[in-house]
């Protein structure tokens, strides 16, 4: 038996007025999606554990079915996996993300930096390692505008906020607080002043792009330790993504990762080649995480045209050929499930605890009366799990 998870990460939303009250899923060309709906059923689920926040690491360790009563210590620590820092005893991993600022520092103009290269930010973290790195605080380059903070001895019983929940607003009240907030406020406050004469900087303002005006931290945790999933489960399987976060899950809890050329995580990335790269897992694992990121990096810019066309490409581009490999290639003989881990509605920019819809077809799913995929989902779905676990199990047919 094979299995997929299709994961259009932030997908659902909230109706919105330019779109006559409905949500992009609603007026997105998803045939796919719905054709998976029609075959089996539909339903909703809640990823998110009342004691924790709504974040993609959180959401995605939920789906995969893990209990996050234990085990879980924080964001980055799984960030680091994916990039290959080992954390000691006593290491503290924050994510570093390259932010552009606007009215002199104070507001959160992008979480992102315009989306700055890979190229750029690895050139921006070498100036930022040189001039700040010490023995104490080690930087690393990820993707994009994603990278690590290494606080050899550090702490972490401190209240920090992800940028990209902040879009638009003063900076103030969501920075650092906390025992060890000094010392991160310090190294955010001394990147600015490094980051103001950066040739990379001169360059894309030149270029009409939007500057790095700041390091921002958060997420941070120590070394967390989870089952592996063939241990839980007993199957195996790969992952296939364009995130740190993504590959640091599967590091830990024993997936293959699978590296997509020209994978970016928005809206340009290689749909085609991740459905294919899914197609060719098939023949060495269980079960298969597609993982796309277009849709929730639409939804923090607040670009609801952006999340349509991101919806749709990860219907046309990903869910349709996968399905259609399955069907031909095992017959009566796989699951597929998809579904977003969190909403990330494009009025708010963040995300929120809402539940989320899923389709879910292949063998021995009988078809329910749902005919569409989107948010009604939560009314008419016949499968509304209260524990966010019970999915995974129902797709690998132990529930």
């Amino acid at each position: 038996m094979k299995y997929v998870v299709l994961l259009g990460d932030g997908m659902s939303d909230l109706p919105l007025p330019e779109l006559g009250g409905k949500t992009p899923l609603m007026v997105a060309r998803t045939p796919n999606l719905d054709r998976m709906v029609q075959c089996g059923i539909g339903g909703s689920t809640l990823n998110v554990p009342p004691h924790l926040p709504p974040g993609s690491d959180v959401c995605n360790l939920s789906v995969l079915g893990y209990d996050l009563g234990s085990g879980y210590t924080g964001r980055s620590p799984i960030e680091a996996a994916a990039m290959g820092v080992e954390l000691a005893d006593g290491d503290i991993a924050f994510r570093c993300n390259l932010v552009t600022l606007r009215e002199n520092g104070t507001v959160m103009d992008d979480f992102s930096a315009g989306h700055i290269t890979t190229d750029e930010a690895h050139e921006v973290i070498a100036l930022i390692q040189q001039q700040l790195g010490s023995d104490a605080f080690s930087f690393y380059p990820g993707v994009s505008y994603r990278h690590l903070l290494v606080w050899h001895g550090g702490k972490e019983k401190m209240v920090t906020t992800p940028p990209h929940d902040i879009s638009d607003r003063e900076i103030t009240e969501y920075l650092p607080r906390g025992d060890g907030a000094a010392e991160l406020l310090d190294i955010m406050q001394r990147s600015q002043a490094i980051l103001c004469s950066a040739p990379v900087n001169q360059k894309r303002i030149a270029a009409g792009k939007k500057p790095v005006s700041s390091i921002w931290l958060w997420g941070q945790g120590s070394r967390p330790s989870f089952p592996k999933f063939v241990d839980l489960y007993g199957k195996t399987g790969a992952m296939i993504t364009a995130v740190d976060l993504m590959r640091g899950i599967a590091n830990y809890i024993g997936f293959e990762n699978i590296a997509v050329e020209g994978a970016t995580g928005w809206i340009d990335t290689n749909y085609a080649g991740k459905a294919q790269a899914c197609i060719d897992a098939f023949e060495r694992v269980d079960l298969v995480f597609v993982h796309v990121e277009s849709p929730d990096e639409s939804g923090h810019a607040g670009n609801v045209q952006y999340k349509i066309q991101a919806i749709e490409d990860f219907d046309a581009k990903v869910v349709g050929p996968i399905i259609d490999h399955l069907e031909q290639k095992y017959p009566g003989a796989f699951r597929a499930m998809s579904l977003p881990d969190h909403p990330t509605p494009v009025a708010l920019k963040t995300h929120t605890r809402d539940r989320v819809p899923f389709a879910l077809m292949g063998a021995g799913i009988a078809s329910d009366e749902c005919n569409r995929y989107d948010e009604s989902l939560e009314q008419c779905g016949s499968f509304h799990p209260q524990e966010s676990s019970q999915l995974m199990r129902r797709l690998l047919g132990i529930l």
